[in-house]
């Protein structure tokens, strides 16, 4: 019963199994993270870039999860290929579904693994919505997200930035000459995401980019 569910402070988009992101339909499920507008400035940011390039893109989603930005990017950079990787089944499985649903399955490449070490190759991009609630803020949370969404996709470790840590120390490699990385990030986080970018990417250049409501949420780093 959808009153019930609701009343058990269940996500609407867990009820109806579908939420708008970036325009674009998605299916959702408890699996995954329910897409957020915020994660819509890194969608933003990353055509950009990648409409700048001289080549078809090559981009990575990492912690794909419902596949959101994966397939927003897919949808509107017709010749790019992206890499959609995850460390769980589950969420990869509701990315193929919506790569499916908008026409993009041939070019999303849906990855099992760790961070970036499933690529075959290197990357132009690399985009992630990773975990970045901190561990200690996990009871404050409102019951919608601490007691339906997975804690996986969203808890970061004490003071939120281990896996951002762990990925800005093992992209080099999975970069291509110039490429950049796109980190969704936690308001107030800003000053110490920039410099853990500075320190795995000391020659980079690394920005913040505020959110509709002012507060640092983005980390795009240059190399």
């Amino acid at each position: 019963d959808l009153a019930a569910r609701r009343a058990q402070r269940e996500p609407l988009a867990y009820i109806t199994g579908h939420r708008e992101f970036f325009g674009l339909d998605l299916a959702v499920d408890g699996r995954v993270l329910v897409p957020r507008p915020e994660t819509e400035l890194l969608v933003e940011r990353a055509l950009s870039l990648a409409r700048r390039l001289p080549e078809p893109a090559v981009i990575a989603d990492v912690g794909a999860g419902s596949g959101a930005i994966a397939v927003a990017l897919a949808v509107h950079l017709p010749a790019a290929t992206i890499y959609a990787l995850d460390e769980a089944p589950g969420p990869l499985a509701v990315t193929a579904e919506n790569a499916r649903r908008h026409g993009v399955e041939e070019r999303v490449h849906c990855l099992q693994g760790d961070l970036l070490s499933p690529l075959p190759e290197a990357m132009h991009l690399v985009c992630a919505n990773l975990p970045y609630v901190g561990s200690e803020e996990w009871e404050a949370l409102a019951p919608e997200i601490r007691e339906h969404e997975p804690r996986a996709a969203l808890d970061g470790g004490p003071g939120g930035l281990e896996v951002i840590r762990r990925l800005l120390a093992t992209a080099g490699p999975y970069l291509r000459p110039g490429g950049a990385i796109l980190l969704e990030i936690g308001a107030g986080q800003g000053p110490a995401a920039r410099a853990l970018a500075g320190e795995h990417f000391p020659q980079a250049r690394a920005e913040l980019l505020p959110d509709y409501a002012g507060l640092d949420r983005l980390l795009v780093v240059q190399t």
